[in-house]
């Protein structure tokens, strides 16, 4: 199968998997219901279920289990994007080339769309096809990552920013919570939904992603100034115009692209243990860093 036919084929089960754990537009309240199906489906790049899979592909883990966990690590991420649209936030008009979900519907029910999915992702991990042992440590996992000492925490720095210089350090500061968080919880999900990995495996694990992780934010900075809101999918340059402290604001367009080179090689550096098991995954690194090449 080569990477296109297997990234079709995830994407396929990931959104057989959120249509599955989503309530659905007939059940009450209907407006919320449709609301989050809006936000969540038939849209995205899915990067984070596709770290998931990937990783679990290494320990043999179960397609139903990946699906579940996929699905509550992209409910997650939507929910984040919802809130960081919002005029109290971002305040963009445009996600994954609509309407954001304030202006197709309104701010509370925005509001409700994001706490909404945040629960849904934590029904998903506590369903019947994880066993419970699976079940704690995937909630644990999961609920860190998104808290405040990870995605949570990292958009409050990037909030309190605007308008400031960062150092280089404290932008990576910064990007690890915000995004790359979520993006290594994605790959230890996906390794813990199977077969228990041993220590030294988890650590090239968390090398490999929190070398992608900081490219994938690297790359997002970069096409911020380099793509047009129809290719991205959301508002151009925005970070420049709200004064948004970021990789090309801080070293410049690039040494931003060599950074991303770089962290590539980092990411396939430390899958060399799993050698050609760790296929899609080093597969999904070129595919991050692509972006801009």
């Amino acid at each position: 199968m080569t990477f296109e036919q297997w990234t079709r084929s995830v994407l396929e089960r990931v959104e057989t998997a959120l249509e599955h754990y989503l309530p659905t537009e007939a059940t009450e309240p209907a407006r919320l219901h449709e609301a989050m199906r809006y936000a969540v489906l038939g849209g995205g790049k899915r990067v984070r279920p596709l770290l998931c899979h990937a990783a679990g592909e290494l320990t043999g883990a179960r397609a139903e289990c990946l699906g579940a966990a996929a699905a509550a690590l992209e409910m997650i991420h939507v929910y984040s994007l919802v809130h960081d649209d919002m005029p109290c936030m971002d305040d963009d008009a445009l996600r994954r080339g609509k309407p954001t979900v304030h202006v197709k519907y309104d701010e509370a029910t925005a509001l409700l769309v994001g706490d909404a999915l945040q629960s849904q992702a934590f029904v998903a991990l506590t369903s019947d096809v994880l066993p419970p042992a699976q079940q704690a440590s995937l909630v644990r996992e999961l609920a860190l990552a998104s808290g405040s000492i990870g995605m949570c925490g990292g958009q409050a720095i990037d909030l309190a920013s605007v308008g400031h210089t960062l150092t280089r350090a404290q932008l990576e500061t910064m990007h690890r919570m915000k995004t790359g968080a979520l993006l290594r919880a994605a790959v230890r999900m996906g390794a813990l939904a199977g077969e228990t990995p041993g220590a030294e495996a988890m650590r090239s694990l968390d090398a490999y992603a929190a070398a992608v992780g900081l490219a994938f934010q690297v790359v997002d900075d970069i096409l911020d100034v380099t793509t047009d809101s129809a290719t991205l999918g959301k508002t151009a340059g925005k970070d420049a115009k709200d004064g948004k402290p970021t990789y090309v604001s801080i070293i410049g367009l690039d040494a931003s692209r060599s950074l991303a080179a770089q962290l590539r090689s980092d990411a396939h550096a430390a899958l060399a243990p799993f050698g050609a098991r760790a296929q899609r995954l080093a597969e999904l690194a070129d595919l991050v860093v692509n972006r801009v090449s």
